[in-house]
């Protein structure tokens, strides 16, 4: 493109429509679906940037994008078709293990279980076997699409932990629940703790670092053939707040999940198998994350399904002055809908029985 080596083009889709007026603007052109899900779009925002630094934006009615591309090169049409199709196309059913799925037809809700005595917002509650187990389940009863249950706290400037105490914690819990009717995901950045959550009956992986903190990460996922979580994060948590700093954070995030990928298919793990994830507070200024929660529907145009996580943050605590973060569902709620209205994939959240209801009002208006 223009011979710079350099040179790259984005997409955000924008100006959200749903319900009839989404299905008669895209059957006259005036609109795309977006994610082949309830939502369809009539705007693009496209990002032109060189050299980490944007040069230019134009902002396209989906009707006139045919004369737009016309003033193009060749190879500038081919990167916006690509990135059109990842954003239009409907992200793929993945199944699971014991008849379990991940179905996309509605945002999934995942229900957070930290089995950990230092975590930001619940640590401490249900860090002993039968609590933690007996939490997953009133998380099940309450709504959650999936369980996630993590033994390491990844809070800005927690310890890391050896690998041997996170077994201990969360391989009981894991064993005590695999016969839940819902997918198990285990928040871990370790490989060893990956293998034995698997062998033990989690579903899927949640990694904080995108499968770069173990060098055999990448090695173990390759042998499984398990949903992946890879998460943006920038230094590891003890030091990733001590002053963040990005060119532009919502490029440079974006930059970093697309090369994940490009990483992981290296190492022949199907791209049919990832699920990305922004990172809200890992690493990020309050700016920062107000800048990503805006901009959430550009990461659509990665081709996979999109998960958030922002319930109970600090960010929120930052902006609305309330410092308990048990405190914080109205904020959490508030942001989980900026998320469905950029049609996100998955919502990671404490307090399950809200964020039901609330999806249940958002999915009958967009339906």
């Amino acid at each position: 493109m223009h011979g710079y080596s350099d040179y790259k083009i984005y997409i955000q889709p924008l100006g959200f429509l749903r319900g009839c007026c989404a299905s008669r603007s895209v059957k006259v052109g005036q609109a795309k679906w977006l994610c082949g899900g309830a939502l369809a779009f009539s705007m693009l925002r496209i990002i032109y940037r060189q050299a980490g630094v944007r040069q230019k934006e134009d902002m396209i009615l989906v009707s006139d994008l045919n004369q737009y591309m016309g003033d193009l090169d060749r190879v500038e049409q081919d990167v916006i078709s690509v990135l059109l199709m990842k954003i239009s196309a409907s992200r793929q059913t993945m199944t699971l293990g014991q008849h379990k799925k991940l179905d996309w037809s509605r945002p999934l809700i995942q229900g957070v279980v930290n089995v950990t005595p230092d975590s930001f917002s619940d640590g401490g509650q249900y860090n002993k076997l039968d609590e933690a187990v007996g939490h997953a389940h009133d998380l099940v009863s309450q709504g959650a699409d999936i369980i996630d249950i993590g033994g390491e706290s990844t809070r800005p400037g927690a310890d890391k932990v050896s690998v041997a105490e996170e077994l201990d914690r969360v391989i009981p819990v894991i064993e005590k629940l695999s016969a839940i009717t819902v997918p198990i995901s285990i928040d871990t950045r370790n490989a060893e703790v990956m293998e034995a959550a698997l062998r033990a009956g989690a579903d899927m992986i949640n990694d904080v670092s995108a499968l770069s903190h173990d060098d055999n990460a990448l090695n173990v996922m390759a042998r499984s053939n398990c949903p992946i979580i890879l998460m943006h994060a920038q230094n590891n948590p003890d030091i990733m707040q001590n002053n963040p700093q990005y060119d532009d954070v919502v490029l440079d995030v974006y930059d970093y999940l697309e090369k994940r990928i490009s990483v992981c298919k290296e190492h022949g793990i199907n791209q049919s198998r990832l699920i990305v994830d922004v990172g809200i507070g890992f690493g990020k200024t309050v700016h920062h994350n107000i800048a990503l929660m805006a901009n959430l529907s550009l990461f659509h145009g990665l081709g996979v399904p999109l998960l958030l996580g922002v319930s109970r943050k600090s960010f929120i605590g930052h902006i609305t002055g309330e410092k308990k973060p048990s405190e914080r569902l109205a904020g959490s709620l508030a942001l989980g809908q900026m998320a469905y209205d950029q049609a996100i994939q998955i919502l990671r959240v404490h307090d399950v029985t809200e964020t039901v209801q609330s999806r249940a009002v958002w999915c009958a208006v967009t339906d």
